[in-house]
């Protein structure tokens, strides 16, 4: 029994999903209601999920700029605040060595966000100033990185992440609220957002054990929340251009 175990699901759960004890616990004396290895192996399946979820949630956002050759009704302050936010996640993570399943959404999604930033400044004409600002992200994320960059200043960017989360969704929802509608923003988007930073309150507990970590994403979730709490009130509203159409 043991021999079969150790066969091929063993090398596709360890160390992936599970450590060998845990894999052993599970698999060899079939322990299967061990709550701290199937908590072990839900926290793993879930934050790979994610990560592997965050390669796409943006790009409908990005498709829709991109269709509408429009960022009408998109916050660019917001924008950026997010990216302060999830940079901060993604440099604290690295420094922490915690494991790329517990934050590795932030990756993709910081590329993602960078190219959102840019297409609204392309939109609004100001391309130069877009190319700038990518060549400006790029060199203050090499000294965030760099094995110089004290520790104290990392925690310090991580902990500012709660202020920058709420100011910046705080700016997406008051702007849907001054134009009525919720412009070029993808629903889609905003539903996976809030979905998984829902399920990264779980997965940062189980995995990390930082409460810092962990509270960024409960106050993500609410803010996630309210926009998508907007996006489902707005969902019939007409955007100000078809109404000038229409006259």
């Amino acid at each position: 029994m043991a021999a079969e175990a150790g066969g091929p699901l063993k090398r596709a759960l360890v160390p992936i999903l599970l450590p060998e004890k845990c894999y052993d616990q599970l698999f060899v004396q079939w322990d299967l209601l061990h709550v701290p290895c199937l908590k072990i192996l839900l926290s793993k399946g879930l934050g790979l999920g994610i990560v592997a979820g965050s390669l796409l949630v943006k790009l409908p956002q990005i498709f829709k700029i991109l269709g509408a050759k429009s960022a009408e009704g998109l916050s660019l302050q917001s924008v950026l605040l997010e990216l302060v936010a999830l940079t901060g996640t993604v440099v604290y993570s690295i420094t922490n060595n915690f494991p790329f399943s517990s934050w590795g959404e932030a990756l993709f999604l910081t590329l993602q966000t960078i190219t959102i930033c840019f297409l609204v400044m392309h939109f609004r004409g100001q391309t130069v100033k877009g190319v700038a600002f990518l060549a400006c992200y790029a060199l203050v994320l090499m000294v965030l990185l760099s094995p110089l960059m004290p520790l104290a200043v990392v925690t310090l960017l991580q902990a500012s992440n709660v202020p920058a989360v709420v100011v910046g969704k705080l700016l997406q929802a008051a702007t849907n609220y001054r134009n009525g509608h919720t412009g070029q923003l993808s629903a889609i988007t905003i539903f996976l957002l809030f979905g998984g930073s829902l399920t990264r309150i779980f997965t940062s507990i189980q995995e990390t054990g930082d409460p810092l970590m962990a509270g960024v994403f409960v106050v993500s979730s609410l803010c996630n929340g309210l926009i998508a709490a907007q996006v489902l009130f707005y969902w019939n509203s007409k955007p100000p251009q078809k109404q000038k159409k229409e006259q």
